[in-house]
């Protein structure tokens, strides 16, 4: 028999399935892209650096700066994850002073970063109210007739 989890142990029928937040969507989302991004301008900085500065130090930087982002991911449940993520987009600015082009992507996602905090977060106290909204009118109204 397979192990339930603990949302699977707690359902019973006719339970509203809790609304995930747009917040954290949206950040994850800006995260994820900025590894992508990073895993290739690392590979960029190895092919016109690796003369210059052993490549086992290129690599292993931008990989770990790569799994930041993904890991950071994990964390936007708790305040703590947006303040990573803000040190993540101040990282990828200053990386404009190993490779300029970082000083036009680094504050492209900084701003994609700061919308996704801030509209996730009003998208997410709207859907609060609306819920609270709904609930309000149902237990004024009763439960809702069946289609059939």
């Amino acid at each position: 028999m397979a192990r339930l989890t603990k949302a699977q142990r707690a359902w019973r029928p006719g339970m509203k399935k809790p609304r995930r937040s747009i917040r954290v969507l949206f950040a994850s989302t800006v995260l994820s892209l900025e590894a992508f991004v990073a895993f290739f301008a690392t590979l960029g900085l190895f092919g016109l650096y690796r003369d210059q500065v052993a490549p086992w130090l290129i690599l292993g930087a931008g990989i770990a700066f790569s799994a930041l982002c993904i890991l950071t991911c994990a964390l936007l449940g708790r305040p703590l994850g947006y303040w990573i993520g803000w040190g993540i987009q101040l990282l990828l600015i200053l990386a404009g002073f190993v490779e300029p082009m970082m000083f036009v992507v680094g504050p492209l996602f900084a701003a994609a970063w700061w919308y996704a905090v801030v509209k996730g977060r009003s998208m997410d106290l709207e859907n609060a109210q609306r819920d609270r909204e709904e609930a309000e009118w149902e237990a004024r109204q009763g439960p809702p007739a069946a289609d059939g």
